[in-house]
């Protein structure tokens, strides 16, 4: 087992509030607010790390279900997209939308299919997340 730590302060109220969040290994260290979610302000959003996250954990995933599969040449690029919408007075993450790209040699459209259905249920992240996960994916000669 792991644990991972990341601290967040929001400094202000509201609106004009102003927030700081930075992870233990220094990888993040960013401000976040209002303006950082809703408004394109320099900085980072609870959203967007949590599509690093996911996209991040999956393809991880699939490199190792690739791997174990018996797989080994490869690349895989994935973009996930967060979506945030309103629900009653507050808000909900309802989808999060993986899209990957992946050349991996020597493999077949139905395996590949197979394997990453696998480890788009299986990712820790996906786990997590209580939305709708899609993914689209290509597989590139």
């Amino acid at each position: 087992m792991t644990t991972n730590t990341a601290t967040a302060r929001y400094e202000g109220l509201g609106k004009d509030g102003k927030g700081h969040v930075a992870t233990v290994s220094g990888a993040l260290d960013a401000p976040y607010g209002f303006n950082t979610r809703f408004e394109d302000a320099p900085g980072t959003n609870p959203e967007e790390m949590i599509a690093a996250a996911h996209a991040s954990c999956f393809t991880m995933a699939t490199s190792f279900g690739l791997a174990k599969a018996g797989y080994t040449d490869g690349q895989l690029d994935t973009e996930c997209t967060v979506t945030l919408e309103k629900d009653g007075d507050g808000f909900k993450v309802s989808k999060s939308a993986l899209t990957l790209t992946a050349k991996v040699a020597g493999i077949g459209q139905e395996e590949f299919e197979k394997i990453t259905d696998e480890t788009k249920a299986g990712c820790p992240i996906s786990k997590l997340l209580n939305c709708e996960i899609t993914l689209d994916r290509t597989l590139e000669a």
